[in-house]
């Protein structure tokens, strides 16, 4: 997963993987890009800043649970 930020266009865009076929607009500023089999390759924000906060961005990998 790759996340990268524009300022210049103050877009934000989260990448999976994958290769879109199809963009769904999720609302005016949310867009996300479906491979062939439905599975979201990419997640784009324009407007990042006013609607996803993105002045300040964290990561956390949490432990797995293990199955007791």
């Amino acid at each position: 997963m790759h996340v990268k930020y524009f300022a210049d266009t103050d877009t934000a865009l989260v990448e999976f993987g994958g290769t879109p076929v199809e963009t769904r607009e999720l609302d005016e500023h949310i867009y996300l890009d479906l491979d062939a089999d439905g599975h979201i390759v990419s997640l784009t924000i324009e407007h990042a800043q006013s609607s996803a906060g993105m002045e300040e961005f964290s990561y956390e990998r949490l432990p797995a649970k293990v199955a007791t």
